[in-house]
């Protein structure tokens, strides 16, 4: 049977707190993100995810490594203060669901052209149509 490794890290991007979930599963990386309003409670968070994990929406699975290397408790704290620190590009989920919130703008930007052009002929047509009507009789 395959493992299952879900990550949750809650970190704020002013003026939000953002909670991103990392599902490690078969070698394959999704993630998923959650806009809280204000600074969530340990409680809050947990009750959230037992209410409403099966309704996230994931990305797309990326292929991944995953080590099972044992740390030294210290350690741990350790790179944990580090990560707090550290302002950087962002993790490898947080990148995924930059790369899915920009598919999710193009597609948005290509219906709306779309439209735009359906109703951009439609008003032509209507127009062409008065025009023929007011020749009709003469």
């Amino acid at each position: 049977m395959d493992k299952v490794v879900i990550k949750l890290t809650v970190y704020f991007a002013d003026p939000f707190w953002v909670g991103v979930i990392e599902r490690i599963a078969g070698g394959q990386l999704s993630a998923a993100k959650i806009t809280f309003g204000a600074e969530p409670k340990d409680y809050e968070i947990a009750g959230f995810i037992q209410r409403h994990f099966y309704e996230l929406r994931f990305s797309q699975s990326v292929p991944t490594e995953r080590r099972e290397a044992k740390k030294n408790p210290k350690t741990a704290q350790r790179d944990a203060k580090r990560q707090m620190q550290h302002v950087g590009i962002g993790t490898k989920s947080q990148q995924e669901l930059k790369l899915q919130h920009e598919e999710k703008r193009l597609e948005s930007r290509k219906k709306n052209r779309e439209e735009k052009q359906a109703k951009a002929e439609r008003l032509f047509l209507l127009k062409q149509q008065k025009r023929k009507e007011k020749h009709r009789g003469r």
